[in-house]
Formats: structure tokens, C-alpha cells, sequence
């Protein structure tokens, strides 16, 4: 609990001045499982860390790793799924089209960071095309129990697809 508190001080010193959630970086307690064999007792657990744009793996790994050289006993650390942030571009052929399919349903287009990790973290660096995430659904209840959609919303958004695709289809 020494180390997960201070990655939770580390974290709070990062965001000072960072207001949006998507400028900060935000730890989570993924799991935690203690066990006890009669001779040692240890203590497993699992962080989970979304970062900025500007604050990529490698900038934040030696800073966690100096409270494993200060703790009373020293963790055992394990890094992976180094998943950059991504922000994508709003100006591409691809957003105007969802743009126009939600206005001719009867829509209205927004934006939204999102602060999770998706396909776009792992693929939209490396393909260097245009992406964008659409779907039905409130996305702040993304892979919790209440994730749900309504119908409607759901067949709305079967016609907002196919409409892009049609149009982009058409610009080929």
C-alpha cells in the first residue's frame, strides 16, 4: 500500500495544472491479492495507468521506479501494454462523413476525448490515417455492469454507418 500511495502522489504532482482528465495521468488499482504459505506472506498487484499525450511510458517509468528504491521493502515491478495516448484529427474526410450521416438522422455531432485505452491507442500511430471512434450508448458506462444501449439508438446508428460508408465509398 506504500507504493500504490505513492503512485497516487506521483500522479497528483503530474496533473498540477492539467484540468482536463484526458491531460492527466490517472492511475487505477486494478487488483490486489495478498497470500499467506505459513512461512512468507506476499502481496500481488495490478496498476493500471492512462496517460497524456505528453507524458509517454518511458517518461513515466523511471519516476515510479524511484519509490521502489525508497520503500521499506522494495516491490517487484513489472511494465507492459505500453499504450501511448492518441488524440486524432478532426478535419479528415472520414470525420465530415460521420459528421453528415448523424446530421441526416436527425443528429447533432460532438466530440469526445476518451480517456481509455482502444484499438485507435494501438493502431491509429502506426497506420497514420484517419480514425475516429462512433457508437450508440453512453461511453462513461463503457465495460461496467450498467454498459447498456437502447434499440433505437443501436438502428440509428446501423444508418449513420452505413451512410459513411456509402459516402466514402462513393469518393473513392
Amino acid at each position: 500500500m506504500e507504493f500504490w500511495n505513492a503512485v497516487q502522489r506521483e500522479a497528483a504532482a503530474i496533473n498540477i495544472g492539467r484540468d482536463k482528465a484526458f491531460d492527466q495521468v490517472l492511475p487505477s488499482l486494478r487488483n490486489i491479492r495478498s497470500a499467506d504459505d505459513g512461512f512468507c506472506e506476499t502481496a500481488d498487484m495490478t496498476l493500471g495507468f492512462r496517460l497524456p499525450l505528453d507524458v509517454p511510458p518511458e517518461a513515466l517509468k523511471p519516476r515510479l521506479l524511484a519509490h521502489v528504491d525508497n520503500a521499506e521493502i522494495a516491490p517487484e515491478i513489472a511494465f507492459r501494454g505500453d499504450e501511448v495516448a492518441y488524440r486524432a484529427e478532426k478535419n479528415t474526410p472520414l470525420v465530415r462523413a460521420f459528421n453528415n450521416a448523424i446530421r441526416d438522422v436527425g443528429g447533432k455531432p460532438g466530440y469526445l476525448y476518451k480517456t481509455g485505452t482502444s484499438d485507435m491507442n494501438v493502431v491509429g500511430p502506426v497506420w497514420q490515417c484517419p480514425i475516429a471512434a462512433y457508437g450508440p450508448g453512453d461511453s462513461a458506462l463503457d465495460h461496467t455492469p450498467e454498459e447498456h444501449i437502447v434499440l433505437d439508438d443501436y438502428h440509428r446508428a446501423i444508418a449513420v454507418l452505413a451512410n459513411v460508408l456509402s459516402h466514402l465509398d462513393s469518393d473513392r
